[in-house]
């Protein structure tokens, strides 16, 4: 600092007030043209201090409490002035953490449209990221095909993050495994029980799917078949021990003949197939939502191909919503998922994961239940 004809001046030569001047226009000391980003170290000349006093000052250190108040505001005006901003990757690595957050998905059919499934919940899970200060980072090792899920090496690039959520009906066991093993931060949007320590955050299918039941059984079914896809995923099978449950209170047959299930609902889900439970006595059919919605496509498909008068012949409900370009139809019987609240709550579960290191006991989920229409 010098004094020059009653101004005050910083070393760099340009008068404090100048620089404060400036920095209320909005005008950059930076030369015009320029294209390289500002330095510490032409602030800190610019100012009149050394680089460790703007150091304290620009990246907001303890140690910068001791800097007097005139200082810190000639280090803060000498930054606008030349159009400084502290390096996000730099800050970054030195506080050992990103302020990432990754979304990883499991299927092919990653949303891409407003239509798909998905959507809702990364609605919710963006919502509440920014509400946290985390940016989003989404990975496409799925995209190409489901089986790119699976490969030694796919889930490794989530590691840029400082923890992730996951979404899709199967997951890569192994991968999951070595990533929780090693205390990387991991949340399933969906409940997941094949990893011990894997957390999650799902909606209470078996409570939604048995109030489903009880209200078929008060309007007078006697017969309720549900048909869900052949796979065990852990949303079908809740949906069907809900099922299964209700049909038990009810007091309905809750046999091997309850429950339809079909690795091609397309083909298998045939007007004949329907003429066939409706002789049998079967008054009403339940399907589960899926991401695709194969079982309730084709139960609709093959109720208007039989030509059936739904529900005077037979009534149908789902576990859970239309898909969204069927929703402009009179909604069935049956329960909405509160998909964005999930994504936030995801969110929020990985945010406290990632607070804590992810160490210690982990919690397993954060069961939401569904609401009936």
């Amino acid at each position: 600092m010098r004094i020059n004809n009653g101004r005050v001046q910083a070393r760099g030569g340009v008068p404090v007030e100048e620089t404060r001047r400036r920095a209320r226009s909005g005008r950059a000391a930076t030369p015009p043209g320029r294209t390289s980003r500002p330095r510490q170290a032409e602030v800190a000349r610019l100012a009149g201090v050394s680089q460790a006093t703007v150091s304290l000052v620009l990246g907001g250190k303890k140690q910068g409490a001791a800097i007097s108040p005139e200082t810190r505001q000639r280090v803060l005006d000498a930054a606008l002035s030349l159009g400084y901003v502290p390096d996000p990757a730099a800050r970054r690595l030195a506080a050992a953490r990103n302020d990432l957050l990754g979304v990883f998905s499991f299927t092919a059919t990653f949303p891409t449209d407003v239509q798909h499934s998905y959507y809702p919940f990364l609605v919710g899970v963006e919502q509440e990221a920014a509400a946290r200060g985390y940016d989003l980072v989404l990975f496409t090792g799925s995209s190409s095909g489901g089986a790119g899920a699976a490969g030694p090496d796919a889930l490794s690039r989530v590691r840029l993050a400082d923890g992730c959520l996951f979404l899709g009906r199967h997951v890569p066991t192994e991968e999951l495994r070595r990533l929780i093993g090693d205390g990387f931060p991991a949340v399933h949007v969906g409940r997941r029980d094949e990893l011990e320590g894997l957390a999650w955050v799902g909606a209470d299918y078996v409570s939604a799917s048995r109030e489903v039941v009880a209200q078929l059984a008060g309007l007078g079914h006697r017969r309720i078949v549900l048909v869900r896809e052949d796979d065990d995923a852990p949303a079908s099978t809740d949906r069907e021990h809900g099922f299964l449950k209700g049909l038990e209170e009810a007091g309905l047959p809750a046999g091997p003949d309850a429950v339809f299930r079909t690795a091609d609902p397309a083909r298998t889900l045939s007007s004949e197939r329907l003429r066939e439970w409706l002789d049998d006595g079967v008054t009403a059919l339940v399907a589960e939502e899926t991401d695709t919605g194969s079982p309730w496509r084709a139960l609709r498909a093959a109720v208007d191909e039989a030509g059936l008068d739904c529900p005077g012949e037979l009534s149908l409900a789902l576990l859970g919503s239309p898909p969204a370009d069927l929703a402009d139809e009179p909604a069935p019987t049956g329960f909405d998922i509160p998909r964005p609240q999930l994504g936030a709550a995801a969110v929020r579960l990985l945010a406290a994961l990632v607070a804590g290191g992810g160490g210690g006991r982990t919690p397993r989920g954060l069961p939401l239940p569904g609401r009936r229409h």
